[in-house]
């Protein structure tokens, strides 16, 4: 149906304009696949679909007339088209013409959607696959640039040169053939890859499993084979030695050595640099004196070494036999490039005419390489008679080069099933002697048909790391798929690949809960690397202390060779920036979805952040789980997003609704983890089915100070259903779950506890409203335990907060609201980085929410603010007693953690603890009155992003594209 044409308030201008670029490099809010997510502009173009822009179709199908071929979401071949015709936004315009210009660069890219930025009129997200995420983004800035060209082409844009730019940069930045077919290969077997460098090194695999290659060297060739390989003097002593067919050799490093080596073999003869390859340097059937000193000079170029080699010229045809394993896969006959003549055209224009071939390229960027005409081709010419102005007869073979290499525009010829056994034997015992798991057995000899020791063919070189192309796209003949048995070869049949990957998320918890399903696995033997906002860890050592839970530390975990299990915090903004770091997760743990981080990059509701949370529950495969909180309706909800199957944890009481819900799954064959209370306390309970599997007591996990902290009894209930998802015996769990405390060194700056005096310090990671109501209420729990236990009446409660810069006021506020119901004295801190607040400004709003809620009736009393952390940690030391129950809820825990533990060696039983330290306390709470002991670092905060998440609230101005 026709878009309703808006009436225009100006002319048509050239208004497109991208405003933000994000790519994703793993599943993320828009696709399961990686992406490119543009935010664009419209400008005065929101006025102009594209059926009110005259001839804009026509001269857009002319330019780039594979767009015929898109689906979009009618479905059918010509649907864009048709799209086009009844009038679309030039938004969706962008999104086809990006996918396309992919395709015209070799570029599998096919999937795109487009969506208006809600609240923003004009403003549009176009998201559309990519396989190289330079050549993708480049694809999007031309296609805005040819769109606004065709809007007003007074602009001086030429597609064609801009066209021809691009395709010249992905072909830079693509793989060459021998890579990519065994990157083919490896996606054909759900093999992961990371390429590791802009050239050809790529991993394959992950973690332990992982292999690597570059170009077809792999993780098995051997340095000494190479070595071997490299030095043709002795690979043809070895070969020799053992009785396989080799040419006479000698080497020589001077001029004079060369002739008279060449003298004793006889001529004519063949001189190459020891050192050299792609047959750099090489000159053949040189018969005097003179020819061999001219050689030696462009041999000598092409060494690293100095040394030359000087063998017997074998006459004949050139093969190259493929080895793979010890096994012959391919065998190519090889032909010099050349031009064959038609009697009409000149040797130059028929080399143009040949170079035109779209096969050709420059290098080994595509199957063929194109011909150089340089000083050898010319002497070859003149050899031959001709010069580049001659004009051959017709079917006359001109020859260009002598050596058959595809790198100087040769061309190849199947063979593989032609070869006489005894001369396949011979290759795969040259391969073997050499040592090499890849082996390009260079043979000459007159027909491969034949046994070459009956014709007098010799194997002329052994190569390491062969091009494929002349096998994977031979100029005549079939193909022959010898990427398989290399990758039969890194990964043999039945061999693992992957990792076992568990991914958490939520608003509160996911680092402990990480932590604790870490800790099982690393009871279990494991070697666990774990990501979380406190960094990298790999088998319990921290190698990179950051806020590691984004999608670059997550590859980093994966590329590392000690790694058999990985533990991944996945936090909200990793997602939105860059999407998950990996393709998909075996399990996924979602613990809530709160209150947090809203009115950041787009994110403004609580659905929607449950969007981006979900992300990782989409991202598990059929035969994965999705570990999910029962009692959080965002995230009981994200079940109809799982492909795989569903743990439930639930602290819900029996006959409740939600457990209920919980039970009536697991008599349908399902699992949850969940609590059954009894006289003796709460047990964990696992059930599978009808089966009911005890796990432990509550009070008993350390974790849990006597059951005193329900959010560690709920992050126990997640990580023990993570734990049993991914096999974990039942008594393993158990023991993991036994032996987690949150010590400093097991689970730094969660609910740490540190005796100083006789005050209780709990040292935490709290800085947002729905944790303070669960940190609140262990607070009251674990203060009633105190007074129980000791004669020393009433528990004074002291509590240090903070907010991170980048919340909403309201969002701060709360934060001081919730603290002042549970602690009688609060201290407000800042963050060092104030993410774009002025100094003092985070900490008058936190405070401003405990003022209020102490207005009306919360139990805090005072309200004091010191504004450097450390400070304020020793300003609430020095006002604590003996028997007070102290929270220092931090950004910095190191540092707060060290002052602490120096406390401890000082403080006397029954004294005052510290010495008091400068604070401020103002019942008015005027920022200017603060204490200002912080300072900015200049840092930019978030702010709000142009784009947003999707949402069933956004209007469509395009459904999903199939192309």
């Amino acid at each position: 149906m026709a878009v309703e044409v808006p009436t225009p308030t100006g002319p048509a201008r050239p208004d497109l304009k991208i405003l933000e670029t994000r790519i994703y490099r793993g599943p993320n809010v828009w696709s399961y696949q990686q992406a490119i997510h543009l935010v664009v502009d419209l400008g005065s173009l929101e006025e102009y679909p594209t059926v009110s822009l005259p001839d804009f179709t026509d001269q857009l199908i002319e330019l780039v007339p594979g767009l015929e071929r898109h689906t979009c979401s009618l479905g059918r071949r010509g649907g864009f088209i048709e799209r086009l015709r009844e009038g679309t936004w030039l938004g969706h315009v962008a999104e086809h013409v990006a996918l396309q210009l992919q395709t015209l660069a070799g570029h599998d890219s096919r999937r795109g959607k487009t969506r208006a930025v809600r609240g923003r009129p004009g403003h549009y997200n176009v998201v559309y696959s990519y396989t190289d995420e330079t050549v993708g983004v480049a694809a999007g800035k031309l296609a805005v640039r040819l769109i606004n060209h065709l809007v007003d082409a007074e602009d001086g844009f030429d597609f064609e040169t801009e066209f021809n730019a691009f395709l010249r940069q992905a072909e830079r930045v693509a793989f060459g053939p021998s890579t990519a077919a065994i990157l083919e290969e490896a996606a054909s077997r759900d093999i992961p890859y990371i390429r590791l460098n802009a050239a050809s090194l790529v991993q394959l695999g992950q973690g332990v499993h992982a292999q690597r290659i570059r170009a077809t060297m792999t993780s098995k060739t051997g340095a000494l084979a190479v070595d071997i390989a490299s030095d043709k003097d002795l690979t043809t002593k070895l070969l020799g030695s053992a009785g396989l067919p080799v040419p006479k050799q000698e080497s020589a490093r001077t001029e004079r050595g060369t002739i008279e080596a060449a003298r004793r073999i006889g001529f004519p003869v063949v001189v190459k640099p020891l050192d050299g390859n792609h047959g750099r340097g090489v000159c053949l059937n040189l018969q005097s004196d003179e020819e061999v000193a001219k050689a030696f000079g462009i041999a000598k170029a092409e060494s690293r070494r100095g040394t030359i080699i000087v063998e017997s010229f074998v006459t004949g045809r050139d093969y190259r036999c493929l080895i793979v394993g010890g096994r012959m896969q391919a065998i190519a006959e090889r032909v010099p490039a050349h031009v064959v003549g038609d009697g009409t055209h000149t040797v130059a224009e028929l080399v143009d005419i040949t170079n035109a071939d779209p096969r050709r390229g420059v290098g080994h960027e595509k199957v063929l390489t194109k011909i150089k005409v340089d000083a050898n081709a010319l002497e070859i010419l003149a050899g031959q008679g001709h010069t580049l102005e001659s004009v051959p007869p017709e079917g006359e073979m001109v020859k260009l080069a002598l050596t058959g290499n595809m790198s100087t525009g040769g061309i190849s010829i199947d063979r593989t099933f032609d070869a006489h056994p005894d001369n396949v034997e011979i290759a795969e015992e040259a391969a073997r002697i050499v040592g090499l798991d890849v082996a390009g057995i260079d043979f000459i000899c007159p027909d491969i048909t034949y046994p070459v020791r009956e014709t007098g063919g010799a194997i002329c070189e052994v190569n390491a790391a062969p091009g494929f192309r002349m096998h994977t796209h031979p100029t005549v003949g079939e193909p022959q798929f010898i990427a398989k048995p290399v990758v039969d070869l890194l990964f043999p049949p039945g061999a693992q690949s992957r990792v076992p990957i568990v991914a958490v998320t939520g608003t509160n918890g996911k680092t402990t809960t990480s932590r604790m399903i870490a800790h099982i696995f690393k009871g279990l033997g494991r070697k666990v690397g774990m990501t979380s906002t406190d960094g990298v860890v790999i088998d319990e050592r921290l190698v990179i202390k950051a806020d590691a839970s984004g999608p670059r530390s997550a590859r980093m975990v994966l590329q590392n060779p000690r790694v058999d299990f990985a533990v991944m915090e996945v936090a909200r903004g990793g997602i939105l920036r860059e999407g998950l770091g990996y393709d998909r997760n075996d399990i996924a743990v979602v613990t809530n979805v709160a209150p947090d981080h809203l009115g950041l990059k787009g994110i403004d509701t609580l659905r929607q952040l449950a969007d981006v949370k979900a992300v990782i529950v989409e991202a598990v495969p059929r035969d994965g789980f999705a570990v999910l909180n029962a009692d959080d309706v965002n995230v009981r909800n994200m079940r109809r997003r799982c492909s795989g199957g569903i743990v439930w944890f639930s602290m819900a009481e029996p006959g409740s609704e939600v457990r209920e819900f919980v039970d009536d799954y697991c008599r349908r064959g399902g699992r949850a983890v969940v609590l059954e209370p009894s006289d003796r306390g709460e047990m964990i309970v696992i059930k599978h089915g009808r089966r009911s599997m005890q796990l432990a007591w509550t009070h008993l996990l350390p974790s849990t100070f006597g059951g005193a902290a329900r959010f560690n009894v709920a992050n126990a209930l997640a990580a023990a259903g993570a734990a049993f998802a991914a096999g974990a015996p039942l008594h393993d769990i158990r023991q993991g779950l036994r032996t987690f405390a949150t010590t400093y060194y097991l689970s730094p700056g969660r609910l740490n506890l540190v005796q100083v005096g006789n005050a209780d310090v709990f040292v935490d990671y709290c800085h947002n409203a729905a944790g303070m109501k669960e940190l609140g209420a262990f607070v009251d729990r674990y203060a009633a335990q105190k007074e129980g236990q000791s004669d020393l009446g009433r528990t004074s409660r002291i509590g240090m907060i903070g907010a991170a810069g980048d919340r909403r006021d309201d969002d701060m506020r709360e934060l001081g609201a919730v603290a002042a119901q549970h602690f009688d004295v609060i201290v407000v801190r800042e963050d060092e980085r104030l993410r774009g607040r002025k100094p003092g400004e985070t900490a008058a709003l936190v405070a401003e929410g405990a003022q209020a809620a102490m207005k009306d009736g919360a139990r805090c009393r005072q309200v004091e603010v010191v504004l450097d952390e450390l400070e304020a940690a020793r300003h609430v030391l020095a006002r604590t007693n003996p028997g007070d129950l102290v929270v220092m809820c931090v950004d910095q825990h190191a540092l707060v953690v060290a002052e602490l533990e120096e406390r401890t060696k000082h403080a006397q039983a029954g004294a005052r603890i510290g010495t008091p330290a400068a604070a401020t306390s103002d019942p008015d709470l005027d920022p200017s009155t603060l204490t200002e002991t912080a300072e900015a670092e200049g840092e930019e905060a978030e702010g709000e992003a142009l784009g947003s998440v999707p949402s069933d609230a956004q209007p469509d101005t395009a459904d999903d594209t199939a192309v």
